[in-house]
C-alpha cells in the first residue's frame, strides 16, 4: 500500500512544535483507519531517530494502513523552547495527540510508541488519557544509580571477561589495571549504598528530590494504572534493557504486571539499544504493525 507524508506544526504553550504525519493512501476498497501510532522521541534525539529508525517505522506503518505521527517536543530538533527531561513533556504529548486526531479524520484512538526514556514518558502520560489504548515500550528507562551499577557488574563485566580482546590487552601490557579497579570499586560502592536516585538521559533537577518515589516505583504504578494493551520489546545487547529485566526478575509485582493477558513481550537477544541494523529495525517495525492490528 502507498503512503503520503506532510509536515504539521502546532503550539504548546508559547512554543511552536513541528512534526511529520505519515498516512496511508486511501482507495475505494479501504476504510479509513481508526487507530494511529504516535512515535515519541527519546532524548536527546529528534523525530528522524537513530539510523532513521522513526522515519522508517512511520513509513512502514503508513504503508500497512496505520497512520503515524512523529514530532519534536519542546527543546528538540526544530521545535521551540528549552530542553527538558522526559518527565516534563506531558503537555507536549497532549498537544501532539490533539493535533494528530484533529488533522486525521476518522482516528478515535492512539498507540504511543517510545524507545528508552520516551517509553517511560509514554507510560507516565497514557494513564491520564483515555484516547491512548496501547503502548509500545522498547527498552524502558528505569535507570537509578544502584540499578545501573548492578546491571553493569552483572552483564558488562561478565561478558568482558569472555572477550579475547581483553586478554590480548593484558598479555601485551596495554590493560589499565588502575582504571579498571577504580571503575569496579565505584560500581560496588553504588550497589552497597543502595542508591535509588533516578538518573535522567537529560539532567532533571527534580530527580532524586526528597518526597519523590524512585523511578522504578513510579513506573510500576503507571504501568498498573494504565488499562490498555502493552507491547514490550527488549534488546539483548543493551544495559538499559538489562536493567529493566533485572528489575522485573527481582520484583513479583513487575512479574505479575508483565504476565497479564493485555501485555505482549518480545525479546530480541541480538539487538542493541537503538536497533542499529536494517534487519533489526525491520523486525521491530513488523512486530509493531502486526500488534497494532491485532485487536
Amino acid at each position: 500500500m502507498h503512503f503520503e507524508e506532510y509536515p504539521l506544526h502546532f503550539c504548546c504553550h508559547d512554543a511552536w512544535l513541528y512534526g511529520i504525519v505519515s498516512l496511508p493512501v486511501q482507495t475505494g476498497m479501504t476504510a479509513p483507519a481508526t487507530r494511529g501510532v504516535m512515535i515519541v522521541v527519546g532524548g536527546p534525539q529528534y523525530r528522524v531517530g537513530s539510523h532513521r529508525q522513526f522515519t522508517l517505522l512511520a513509513r512502514h506503518l503508513a504503508a500497512n494502513s496505520i497512520p503515524a505521527f512523529r514530532f519534536d517536543y519542546r527543546g528538540m530538533g526544530d521545535s521551540d523552547g528549552a530542553q527538558r527531561a522526559f518527565e516534563d513533556i506531558h503537555d507536549d504529548l497532549h498537544c501532539a495527540i490533539n493535533t494528530f486526531l484533529e488533522r486525521v479524520p476518522g482516528l478515535t484512538e492512539l498507540v504511543i510508541w517510545g524507545l528508552c526514556d520516551a517509553a517511560s514518558a509514554a507510560l507516565f502520560y497514557a494513564r491520564h488519557d483515555l484516547r491512548i489504548t496501547g503502548l509500545v515500550l522498547l527498552n524502558p528507562w528505569v535507570r537509578t544509580d544502584e540499578g545501573m551499577a548492578k546491571a553493569t557488574l552483572k552483564h558488562y563485566y561478565t561478558a568482558r571477561l569472555l572477550e579475547p580482546e581483553l586478554w590480548n590487552k593484558i598479555r601485551k601490557g596495554r590493560f589499565s589495571y588502575t582504571a579498571a579497579i577504580t571503575s569496579l570499586f565505584s560500581l560496588l560502592r553504588q550497589v552497597v549504598s543502595g542508591s535509588n536516585k533516578a538518573v535522567s538521559a537529560i539532567p532533571d533537577k527534580t530527580a532524586g528530590t526528597c518526597g519523590i518515589a524512585p523511578l522504578p516505583e513510579r513506573m510500576q504504578e503507571a504501568f498498573r494504572d494504565f488499562s490498555g494493551r502493552v507491547l514490550v520489546i527488549l534488546s539483548g545487547d543493551d544495559l538499559t534493557a538489562k536493567e529493566f529485566t533485572d528489575l522485573v526478575a527481582d520484583s513479583g509485582e513487575w512479574q505479575q504486571l508483565l504476565a497479564a493477558p493485555r501485555v505482549t513481550r518480545r525479546d530480541f537477544p541480538e539487538a542493541n539499544h537503538t536497533f542499529s541494523r536494517k534487519e533489526w529495525r525491520n523486525r521491530v517495525s513488523g512486530w509493531t504493525a502486526e500488534w497494532v492490528r491485532s485487536w
